[in-house]
Protein backbone atom coordinates (compact mmCIF):
# COMPACT_ATOMS: atom_id res chain seq x y z
CA UNK A 1 0.00 0.00 0.00
CA UNK A 2 1.37 3.68 -0.71
CA UNK A 3 2.17 5.75 2.23
CA UNK A 4 0.54 8.61 2.83
CA UNK A 5 2.92 11.54 3.24
CA UNK A 6 2.26 14.84 5.16
CA UNK A 7 0.23 17.55 3.58
CA UNK A 8 1.33 21.36 4.28
CA UNK A 9 -1.07 24.39 4.25
CA UNK A 10 0.86 27.53 4.01
CA UNK A 11 0.19 28.14 7.75
CA UNK A 12 1.16 24.32 8.80
CA UNK A 13 4.70 24.84 7.21
CA UNK A 14 5.14 28.22 8.33
CA UNK A 15 4.46 26.51 12.14
CA UNK A 16 7.03 24.15 11.28
CA UNK A 17 9.46 26.49 10.14
CA UNK A 18 8.89 28.43 13.26
CA UNK A 19 9.65 25.48 15.63
CA UNK A 20 13.12 24.64 13.38
CA UNK A 21 14.43 28.57 14.37
CA UNK A 22 14.93 27.03 18.23
CA UNK A 23 16.93 24.27 16.75
CA UNK A 24 19.11 26.93 14.81
CA UNK A 25 19.85 29.07 17.91
CA UNK A 26 20.70 26.25 20.16
CA UNK A 27 23.29 25.06 17.34
CA UNK A 28 24.67 28.66 16.41
CA UNK A 29 25.26 28.76 20.10
CA UNK A 30 26.66 25.41 20.97
CA UNK A 31 29.21 26.15 17.99
CA UNK A 32 29.92 29.65 19.00
CA UNK A 33 30.74 28.49 22.82
CA UNK A 34 33.31 25.67 21.23
CA UNK A 35 34.79 28.00 18.25
CA UNK A 36 33.43 25.37 15.81
CA UNK A 37 33.66 27.02 12.10
CA UNK A 38 30.13 26.39 9.90
CA UNK A 39 27.80 27.74 7.36
CA UNK A 40 24.56 28.84 6.73
CA UNK A 41 23.77 26.31 3.25
CA UNK A 42 21.39 25.69 0.79
CA UNK A 43 17.46 26.67 0.40
CA UNK A 44 17.93 28.73 3.75
CA UNK A 45 20.79 30.95 2.48
CA UNK A 46 18.87 31.84 -0.74
CA UNK A 47 15.63 33.03 1.84
CA UNK A 48 17.88 34.67 3.89
CA UNK A 49 18.89 36.75 1.00
CA UNK A 50 15.56 36.82 -1.19
CA UNK A 51 13.49 36.67 1.89
CA UNK A 52 15.37 37.96 5.10
CA UNK A 53 13.80 34.31 6.15
CA UNK A 54 12.44 30.80 5.15
CA UNK A 55 11.28 30.81 1.31
CA UNK A 56 7.84 30.16 1.87
CA UNK A 57 7.68 26.53 -0.03
CA UNK A 58 11.33 25.63 2.82
CA UNK A 59 10.42 22.79 4.67
CA UNK A 60 14.09 22.10 6.28
CA UNK A 61 17.82 23.63 7.41
CA UNK A 62 21.36 22.64 6.51
CA UNK A 63 24.60 23.65 7.46
CA UNK A 64 28.25 22.62 6.59
CA UNK A 65 30.96 22.15 8.12
CA UNK A 66 34.73 21.81 7.44
CA UNK A 67 35.80 18.21 7.95
CA UNK A 68 37.84 18.54 11.12
CA UNK A 69 34.63 20.91 12.66
CA UNK A 70 32.44 18.41 11.33
CA UNK A 71 34.28 15.61 13.75
CA UNK A 72 34.74 18.09 16.69
CA UNK A 73 31.34 18.74 16.64
CA UNK A 74 30.36 14.88 16.85
CA UNK A 75 32.86 14.38 19.69
CA UNK A 76 32.19 18.00 21.77
CA UNK A 77 28.24 17.35 21.83
CA UNK A 78 28.02 13.54 22.38
CA UNK A 79 30.20 14.66 25.64
CA UNK A 80 28.54 17.61 26.74
CA UNK A 81 24.83 17.39 25.33
CA UNK A 82 24.23 13.64 24.92
CA UNK A 83 20.56 13.15 26.19
CA UNK A 84 19.25 16.83 26.46
CA UNK A 85 16.25 18.07 23.95
CA UNK A 86 18.61 18.94 21.13
CA UNK A 87 20.24 15.62 20.44
CA UNK A 88 23.12 14.92 17.67
CA UNK A 89 22.48 11.79 15.58
CA UNK A 90 24.55 9.98 13.62
CA UNK A 91 25.26 6.24 12.41
CA UNK A 92 28.44 4.47 14.66
CA UNK A 93 28.84 1.16 16.34
CA UNK A 94 25.71 2.44 18.39
CA UNK A 95 23.55 3.86 16.45
CA UNK A 96 22.02 3.59 13.01
CA UNK A 97 20.15 6.72 11.38
CA UNK A 98 19.91 5.71 7.63
CA UNK A 99 21.85 8.97 6.79
CA UNK A 100 25.32 9.10 5.62
CA UNK A 101 25.86 12.68 7.31
CA UNK A 102 24.77 13.98 10.92
CA UNK A 103 20.90 15.55 11.99
CA UNK A 104 20.67 17.96 14.99
CA UNK A 105 17.16 16.77 16.54
CA UNK A 106 15.26 18.34 18.48
CA UNK A 107 13.30 16.10 20.46
CA UNK A 108 10.34 18.32 21.46
CA UNK A 109 8.28 17.64 18.39
CA UNK A 110 7.56 14.50 16.36
CA UNK A 111 8.68 14.63 12.97
CA UNK A 112 9.36 10.99 10.64
CA UNK A 113 10.44 11.52 7.15
CA UNK A 114 8.96 8.84 5.06
CA UNK A 115 12.39 7.11 4.67
CA UNK A 116 13.21 6.25 8.28
CA UNK A 117 9.56 5.17 9.30
CA UNK A 118 11.45 1.68 10.05
CA UNK A 119 14.59 3.52 12.32
CA UNK A 120 14.98 3.31 15.78
CA UNK A 121 16.32 6.43 16.52
CA UNK A 122 14.38 9.78 17.80
CA UNK A 123 12.01 11.37 15.16
CA UNK A 124 12.48 14.80 15.83
CA UNK A 125 12.79 18.12 14.00
CA UNK A 126 16.40 17.99 12.19
CA UNK A 127 18.49 19.85 11.20
CA UNK A 128 20.84 18.13 8.38
CA UNK A 129 24.81 18.83 9.40
CA UNK A 130 27.30 17.86 6.26
CA UNK A 131 31.22 17.93 6.05
CA UNK A 132 33.13 20.15 3.82
CA UNK A 133 36.02 17.89 2.25
CA UNK A 134 38.61 18.16 0.15
CA UNK A 135 38.56 17.58 -3.97
CA UNK A 136 41.66 16.04 -5.06
CA UNK A 137 42.81 17.39 -8.45
CA UNK A 138 43.95 15.12 -10.23
CA UNK A 139 41.28 12.86 -12.33
CA UNK A 140 42.63 9.31 -10.98
CA UNK A 141 42.53 10.53 -7.74
CA UNK A 142 39.14 11.64 -7.97
CA UNK A 143 37.82 8.71 -9.83
CA UNK A 144 39.35 7.13 -6.48
CA UNK A 145 37.51 9.39 -4.10
CA UNK A 146 33.99 8.38 -6.00
CA UNK A 147 34.56 5.13 -5.68
CA UNK A 148 35.37 5.10 -1.69
CA UNK A 149 32.85 7.45 -1.33
CA UNK A 150 30.10 4.81 -3.15
CA UNK A 151 31.38 2.50 -0.53
CA UNK A 152 31.25 4.59 2.51
CA UNK A 153 27.43 5.53 1.09
CA UNK A 154 26.14 2.09 0.51
CA UNK A 155 27.22 0.45 3.44
CA UNK A 156 26.51 3.25 6.11
CA UNK A 157 22.76 3.72 4.46
CA UNK A 158 22.35 0.59 3.54
CA UNK A 159 20.53 0.88 1.17
CA UNK A 160 20.64 0.55 -2.79
CA UNK A 161 21.29 4.22 -4.14
CA UNK A 162 19.04 5.64 -6.64
CA UNK A 163 19.81 7.42 -10.24
CA UNK A 164 23.15 5.80 -10.32
CA UNK A 165 21.92 3.69 -13.70
CA UNK A 166 21.46 0.20 -13.36
CA UNK A 167 24.78 -1.18 -13.28
CA UNK A 168 25.35 0.56 -9.76
CA UNK A 169 22.35 -0.43 -8.09
CA UNK A 170 23.04 -4.34 -9.24
CA UNK A 171 26.45 -3.79 -7.83
CA UNK A 172 25.37 -2.93 -4.81
CA UNK A 173 22.41 -4.97 -4.42
CA UNK A 174 25.18 -7.94 -5.05
CA UNK A 175 27.90 -6.24 -1.96
CA UNK A 176 25.12 -5.64 0.45
CA UNK A 177 23.47 -9.30 -0.40
CA UNK A 178 27.60 -10.48 0.29
CA UNK A 179 28.47 -8.40 3.45
CA UNK A 180 25.28 -8.88 5.35
CA UNK A 181 26.94 -8.65 9.39
CA UNK A 182 26.63 -5.42 10.90
CA UNK A 183 30.74 -5.52 12.06
CA UNK A 184 31.66 -6.32 8.56
CA UNK A 185 29.33 -3.25 6.91
CA UNK A 186 31.13 -0.96 9.91
CA UNK A 187 34.11 -1.41 8.90
CA UNK A 188 33.77 -1.09 4.63
CA UNK A 189 32.14 2.15 5.15
CA UNK A 190 35.01 3.11 7.72
CA UNK A 191 37.34 2.21 5.33
CA UNK A 192 35.35 4.25 2.67
CA UNK A 193 35.14 7.42 4.84
CA UNK A 194 38.73 7.01 5.86
CA UNK A 195 40.22 6.86 1.94
CA UNK A 196 37.27 9.70 0.60
CA UNK A 197 38.52 12.11 3.62
CA UNK A 198 42.01 11.73 2.95
CA UNK A 199 42.69 14.91 0.96
CA UNK A 200 44.79 18.06 1.81
CA UNK A 201 43.22 21.08 1.64
CA UNK A 202 47.02 22.84 1.24
CA UNK A 203 47.73 20.51 -2.02
CA UNK A 204 44.87 20.77 -3.51
CA UNK A 205 42.49 23.44 -5.01
CA UNK A 206 39.38 22.11 -4.35
CA UNK A 207 36.25 21.53 -2.26
CA UNK A 208 33.58 19.03 -1.89
CA UNK A 209 30.40 17.94 -0.18
CA UNK A 210 30.88 14.13 -0.07
CA UNK A 211 27.57 13.76 1.87
CA UNK A 212 25.18 15.57 0.66
CA UNK A 213 23.95 12.92 -2.11
CA UNK A 214 25.25 11.87 -5.87
CA UNK A 215 24.08 15.51 -7.54
CA UNK A 216 26.18 17.37 -4.74
CA UNK A 217 29.38 15.14 -4.75
CA UNK A 218 30.43 15.75 -8.08
CA UNK A 219 30.50 19.77 -7.74
CA UNK A 220 33.77 20.84 -7.18
CA UNK A 221 34.03 24.43 -4.92
CA UNK A 222 37.03 26.83 -5.53
CA UNK A 223 38.38 26.32 -2.21
CA UNK A 224 38.65 30.51 -1.72
CA UNK A 225 35.50 30.48 -1.55
CA UNK A 226 35.79 28.82 2.01
CA UNK A 227 38.55 31.76 2.64
CA UNK A 228 37.15 33.48 5.52
CA UNK A 229 33.61 33.96 6.98
CA UNK A 230 30.59 36.57 6.14
CA UNK A 231 27.18 36.68 7.68
CA UNK A 232 23.61 37.11 6.91
CA UNK A 233 20.45 37.66 8.85
CA UNK A 234 17.86 34.98 8.50
CA UNK A 235 14.66 35.40 10.76
CA UNK A 236 16.32 37.91 12.98
CA UNK A 237 19.32 35.66 13.47
CA UNK A 238 22.63 36.46 12.56
CA UNK A 239 24.32 33.74 10.80
CA UNK A 240 27.89 32.59 9.02
CA UNK A 241 28.05 31.77 5.56
CA UNK A 242 31.46 30.99 3.34
CA UNK A 243 32.90 34.38 2.62
CA UNK A 244 32.32 33.65 -1.06
CA UNK A 245 28.60 32.54 -0.93
CA UNK A 246 27.31 34.37 -3.61
CA UNK A 247 30.13 32.40 -5.91
CA UNK A 248 28.66 29.75 -3.89
CA UNK A 249 25.26 30.14 -4.82
CA UNK A 250 25.81 30.63 -8.62
CA UNK A 251 27.59 27.92 -8.83
CA UNK A 252 24.79 25.44 -7.22
CA UNK A 253 21.47 27.22 -7.86
CA UNK A 254 22.81 29.68 -11.16
CA UNK A 255 20.46 32.59 -10.49
CA UNK A 256 19.25 32.53 -7.40
CA UNK A 257 17.81 35.41 -7.08
CA UNK A 258 15.20 34.44 -9.27
CA UNK A 259 12.05 32.18 -7.98
CA UNK A 260 11.55 28.97 -9.85
CA UNK A 261 8.58 28.31 -11.45
CA UNK A 262 4.94 27.71 -9.38
CA UNK A 263 4.87 24.67 -9.90
CA UNK A 264 8.49 23.70 -8.31
CA UNK A 265 7.10 26.42 -5.19
CA UNK A 266 6.72 23.10 -2.92
CA UNK A 267 8.18 21.25 0.19
CA UNK A 268 11.35 18.93 -1.23
CA UNK A 269 11.02 16.78 1.89
CA UNK A 270 8.87 13.38 2.16
CA UNK A 271 7.05 13.32 5.74
CA UNK A 272 5.27 10.15 6.83
CA UNK A 273 4.33 11.78 10.18
CA UNK A 274 4.19 15.13 11.92
CA UNK A 275 2.75 16.18 15.42
CA UNK A 276 4.71 19.49 16.18
CA UNK A 277 3.04 19.43 20.22
CA UNK A 278 4.43 16.38 21.24
CA UNK A 279 7.82 15.24 22.01
CA UNK A 280 8.69 12.58 19.89
CA UNK A 281 9.39 9.12 21.85
CA UNK A 282 12.86 8.22 23.08
CA UNK A 283 13.49 4.80 23.03
CA UNK A 284 15.75 1.50 22.47
CA UNK A 285 16.44 -1.96 20.44
CA UNK A 286 13.34 -3.73 22.35
CA UNK A 287 10.78 -0.75 21.73
CA UNK A 288 10.05 -0.35 18.61
CA UNK A 289 7.34 2.68 17.08
CA UNK A 290 4.99 2.11 14.11
CA UNK A 291 4.80 5.28 12.99
CA UNK A 292 0.74 4.11 11.06
CA UNK A 293 -1.17 7.39 12.30
CA UNK A 294 -2.00 9.84 9.57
Amino acid sequence: MEQQLVRFTPESLRELQLAQLDMLRFFKDFCEKNKITFYFIGGGLIGALRNGGFIPWDDDIDVLLPRSDYERLIRLWQAQYPDGRFRLLVTDGKMFTGNIFATVTDTAHTMVKANQTDVDIPHGLVIDVFPLDVCPDGRLARKMQYFWTMIYSLFMAQIVPENHGGVVALGSRLLLGVFRGKKIREKLWRLGEKHMKQYRREDNQYMTELCSGPHWMKIKYPKHIYDGTDYVTFEGIRLPVAKGYREYLTLVFGDYMTPPPKEQQVPHHDIAYLDLHTPCKIYDDAHRINYTKK
